[in-house]
């Protein structure tokens, strides 16, 4: 296995669902727009089934197709001030994380997500996670998300890498689409948010915890 990866020099990472399990807080957030727009509360694994693709379309799939657009704007606002206030109730990084990213020693490491940069790195700086990283990009510091490639082909730019040269570390389909259409490793969580679905598009390698990533790569 190591020697499969022996060109690996960087590592990206998503951040819901692989670094960090933002599930409760999420959730709640989305229940709590629903509420305040008259609508019942649904089902926990429901609503972290919308995640992956940013905050606007999380909370459009939360509020359902018959919404109006200004009433997806006035959902949006709402649960961006309450996330805001309250992303870090429950949100915690998953356990091996701390460790994987501390044996993966100097190596450049960084976090790609779809989630707004403000936010990921609000999470990351309460978390005391903020030091393990060279760059952290997010669903709108690109005029496109994942998984198109263009925040991996940034990465790669700035690290002076070539594309075998780096893996991204995800829990969902989306992590791996996003490696495959930027030519790069791919490695997938068995634990997050999309795992349940990764069988249908399967990364490089899959982790049961981030601890196991240097191991299995030798480093």
């Amino acid at each position: 296995m190591p020697g499969r990866f022996a060109e690996v020099q960087a590592f990206v990472f998503d951040l819901d669902g692989t670094l960090i399990d933002s599930k409760r807080d999420l959730v709640t957030a989305v229940n709590a727009t629903r509420r305040s727009l008259g609508l019942a509360s649904l089902p926990d694994d429901l609503v972290s089934s919308y995640v992956g693709d940013g905050m606007q379309k999380l909370v459009e799939r939360a509020m359902g197709e018959e919404f109006t657009a200004a009433q997806i704007e006035q959902a949006m606002a709402f649960f961006l001030e309450y996330y805001r206030q309250h992303m870090l109730d429950h949100t915690v990084a998953y356990p091996g994380v701390r460790e994987g990213l501390a044996a993966l020693g100097s190596r450049p490491l960084a976090v790609l997500t779809n989630k707004p940069v403000k936010f990921s790195r609000a999470i990351l700086d309460g978390l005391g996670l903020s030091p393990f990283f060279r760059q952290v990009y997010g669903g709108n510091s690109f005029e496109r998300k994942k998984p198109d490639p263009v925040g991996m082909n940034a990465l790669l730019a700035e690290f002076q890498l070539s594309p075998r040269e780096a893996m991204l570390v995800g829990d969902s389909v989306i992590d791996v689409q996003t490696a495959r259409n930027a030519g790069t490793w791919s490695a997938g969580v068995t634990y997050g948010l999309g795992s349940d679905k990764l069988e249908s598009l399967p990364p490089d390698i899959l982790l049961d915890s981030l601890a196991d990533l240097p191991k299995m790569l030798g480093c």
